[in-house]
């Protein structure tokens, strides 16, 4: 479902993308969000119902630039369909937060207000990242961790209201009690960069965490299960970097993933670009 707006204020054309779950959460920034930016350019509002909608507003997007309004699953979506397209390197993605996780978002240098936010999308510049791509073609914009944390409560999919209804619906009736949840247990996995392998299976971790460092490198920190003394952690920076072993989860971005036996990440350098205030 789409409507237009349109404003004399500026020549540069928007397809601003209104993620669902944004519509549902926070109607008040979102429809300060479409005054901000329709009164500076010209605008395409497009409302999605599902990630095949919000897929096809993008790929239909024609010389108009993205912006999307929408928590940090919404711009991973974003990126993931321009990627699989080979779209990204022209096409900058600009984004408005809109939600409750919105932590890549604010690492992306992204303003977390609605309207500073609009304006950036307006009047700044274009800034180039690198990108985490896996071997399955999937993509990570920030940090990915190994193991994941334990998920107090079952992720509700987009698209299915009723189940948070009876979720709700349960926690009303029930009463309340405290719940003991599983301590993360040691994983044991080998982790090569760049072929080297950093740690292996003899050595059980607590954690391994891969984040995008600068000019197309991944700087790996690997901490290891520490037997009195706390363990330093195993450092190295690459552009490859393969974790596999029993099967593993890992959190990335906005959700969690797996579980896999083995997984390998590349760095693409400055493989999409992002709109942020021009000062940054």
């Amino acid at each position: 479902m789409a409507t237009s707006a349109t404003s004399e204020a500026s020549s540069d054309q928007l397809l601003v993308v209104i993620d669902p779950v944004a519509r549902r959460t926070d109607g008040e920034s979102v429809r300060i969000a479409k005054d901000v930016l329709s009164a500076g350019a010209q605008t395409k509002l497009c409302l999605p119902e599902g990630p095949e909608e919000f897929a096809r507003a993008l790929i239909r997007r024609g010389s108009r630039r993205p912006v999307v309004v929408g928590d940090d699953r919404a711009l991973v979506r974003a990126v993931s369909v321009l990627h699989r397209r080979r779209e990204l390197a022209g096409c900058a993605l600009s984004m408005v937060p809109v939600g409750t996780a919105l932590t890549v978002a604010g690492a992306l240098g992204v303003p977390m207000g609605t309207v500073a936010a609009a304006r950036a999308v307006l009047d700044g510049a274009e800034r180039r990242l690198d990108l985490l791509v896996d071997d399955s073609d999937g993509v990570v914009l920030g940090a990915l961790r190994i193991p994941s944390v334990v998920q107090r409560e079952p992720v509700v999919e987009e698209g299915r209201p009723w189940l948070r209804t009876a979720q709700s619906l349960v926690r009303t009736l029930v009463p309340a009690r405290e719940t003991t949840l599983p301590a993360p247990r040691p994983a044991r996995l080998r982790v090569e960069v760049d072929g080297v392998t950093l740690v292996d299976l003899d050595q059980p971790v607590e954690t391994v965490s891969v984040t995008p460092a600068a000019c197309g490198v991944a700087q790996v920190e690997v901490r290891p299960v520490s037997v009195g003394a706390e363990a330093s952690p195993l450092l190295a920076r690459g552009r490859t970097v393969s974790v596999s072993g029993a099967d593993f989860r890992y959190r990335a971005d906005a959700g969690v993933w797996g579980p896999v036996r083995r997984r390998t990440w590349t760095v693409w350098e400055g493989a999409w670009g992002l709109t942020v205030p021009a000062s940054r």
